[in-house]
């Protein structure tokens, strides 16, 4: 323990930070690592003191979420549903799929465990049970969601498919799986020759409700964040909604 020392606990950080380009998040983890290691031989009288505590953490940049424009997402749900499947179950369970994540911002584990009885086309309604975090939530079905979420039930009855699970799979009478929405997710993007994620499609819902007009604590809701704080990035994420507030500037009347 002779060489933990500050000024070389100090020399391994700027060597990570300058000379190996550590990102703020690489210097985070070992900060935070290294902090519960050294407060432990402090306990132990194996140090005198913590060589980390004067050593300054870099703030973690806010990056602005990635997500597709309203033209890509039309494109993509166009795509998804003119693409030539070879039934139409399988075209109207795509569609719904990706219209689901667009019109509603599920998470991908989310959209798999959702079960026939979570998605209420009478109250317009999807219940999303044990979400992140173990939270249950109401999202809002939109018009738009609805049409295609019951093209894809009369598809479905057409199927006999009566597994729990509300996406069935083609082949089985069983729930889609999370490797099903990989795959479908990958051919989608070839065809498609677009480049997104599932999570990508969330913050596409995220930021077209806030340029719809949505206020930030609905969208929480929807979202299903613990702390609003997650939510306010979408704010700066939409241009469209940066736009209508700086019109309210008085000097612009």
């Amino acid at each position: 323990m002779h060489d933990v020392t500050h000024d070389n606990v100090r020399a391994l950080f700027y060597h990570g930070r300058a000379e190996r380009k550590w990102s703020t998040n690489t210097f985070v983890v070992f900060h935070k690592s290294l902090r519960v290691f050294f407060r432990w031989c402090v306990e132990q009288h194996y140090l005198p003191s913590n060589p980390l505590d004067d050593i300054e953490k870099p703030k973690i940049e806010q990056k602005l979420p990635i997500r597709l424009t309203k033209q890509d997402a039309l494109r993509l749900l166009e795509i998804v549903y003119n693409h030539p499947y070879h039934s139409r179950f399988i075209r109207a369970r795509n569609h719904a799929i990706f219209a689901t994540f667009i019109h509603a911002g599920l998470r991908r584990s989310e959209l798999v465990h959702l079960n026939y009885s979570d998605v209420d086309l009478e109250n317009m309604s999807i219940f999303v049970k044990q979400g992140k975090g173990g939270k249950d939530r109401l999202i809002p079905i939109s018009l738009v969601l609805a049409e295609s979420l019951e093209r894809y039930i009369a598809e479905r009855r057409k199927k006999n498919k009566t597994c729990p699970e509300f996406f069935a799979s083609a082949r089985q009478n069983a729930g889609f799986t999370l490797e099903g929405l990989k795959h479908l997710v990958e051919e989608v993007c070839k065809v498609g020759n677009l480049k997104f994620s599932v999570h990508k499609l969330r913050h596409t819902f995220a930021t077209l409700m806030i340029e719809g007009g949505c206020d930030i604590y609905s969208l929480s809701k929807m979202m299903g964040h613990s702390d609003i704080k997650t939510t306010t990035i979408y704010l700066s994420a939409s241009i469209e909604h940066l736009r209508s507030q700086i019109m309210k500037h008085p000097l612009n009347n």
